[in-house]
This record gives C-alpha cells, sequence and structure tokens, in this order.
C-alpha cells in the first residue's frame, strides 16, 4: 500500500520516526543526541508544534508531537536537515545521514495515544539500553513530567 501524500495528513497527534541509512549510528555521543533535541525543540516553538515525547536510540528516534500537518512537514525537514548538515561536520561524513524520509502515524484516538505513549517510553528498555526500574536518559515524556 502506497504511502498517504503528507499534504493529506490531518491536522493532530503524530507518531514520528526515522532512521538512519544502513544502521549507522544516528548518535555517535551525547553530544550529539543534545544537539538533536535543541534543534527540535527550537523549530517546535518556531513551527508552533509541541512535543509530549520522544526517545534516542542508538539508529533511530521517535517523536510524539502535535500540531497542524503542514507545519509536521516543515518542522521534520528543518530538523533533519539541520542535524545531518552539522552531524556530518562534526563527524567528517557526507551524504545521506538518514535512511528514508522520517515515518508518520496520525494517533486517532485515546487507546492509541496510550499505547503510543508506553511503546515510546518502553523501547529503550525492549532494546536493552537500560533496566526496567531505570530511566533511560534520552526518553521524555510529558506523562512522567506531569507525574
Amino acid at each position: 500500500m502506497p504511502r498517504q501524500p503528507r499534504s493529506q495528513l490531518p491536522n493532530g497527534i503524530f507518531h514520528v520516526t526515522a532512521r538512519a541509512v544502513a544502521d549507522k549510528p544516528l548518535y555517535v555521543d551525547d553530544y550529539d543526541r543534545k544537539r538533536f533535541l535543541w534543534l527540535l525543540k527550537r523549530f517546535c516553538s518556531e513551527f508552533g508544534l509541541q512535543r509530549h515525547a520522544y526517545c534516542l536510540l542508538g539508529t533511530h528516534y521517535h517523536l510524539l508531537l502535535e500540531g497542524r500537518s503542514a507545519d509536521l512537514s516543515r518542522l521534520m525537514h528543518r530538523v533533519n536537515s539541520r542535524y545531518a548538515q552539522q552531524y556530518n561536520e562534526r563527524h567528517a561524513g557526507y551524504g545521506h545521514l538518514f535512511g528514508e524520509r522520517y515515518t508518520v502515524r496520525v494517533v486517532q484516538d485515546e487507546k492509541q495515544l496510550a499505547d503510543t505513549y508506553a511503546y515510546i517510553e518502553a523501547n529503550p528498555r525492549e532494546a536493552g539500553l537500560c533496566g526496567w526500574d531505570e530511566p533511560w536518559p534520552w526518553a521524555w515524556t510529558d506523562l512522567i513530567a506531569a507525574a
């Protein structure tokens, strides 16, 4: 089934993922992760999207964002392209950093929203990056912040 054109996505809450090309590391170190989060925060503010959750893993990331679909497209283009440029400059790389364009799923209802929060939160534990009783430093949800 072909992907739905981005211009036809409804406004709302989006689960966004993107993966590095050929499963290479998307983040070499904590500086890269901090830089990505800084870009995400900056452009979410600029384009008027709200961050609900993120999880930065080794080769990919998960985001839960809310806003207009047109702004989402502009945000993701800016974040991914700026991050890739800075990554290549810092690590003497060249060419594509991301394997394909980002994937987006529209969150349809409250159950899917709860499931998406749980999935994003569990991802680093299931990947073996941290224990089930410890937080992953590169994951955050507004559910945790509100508690």
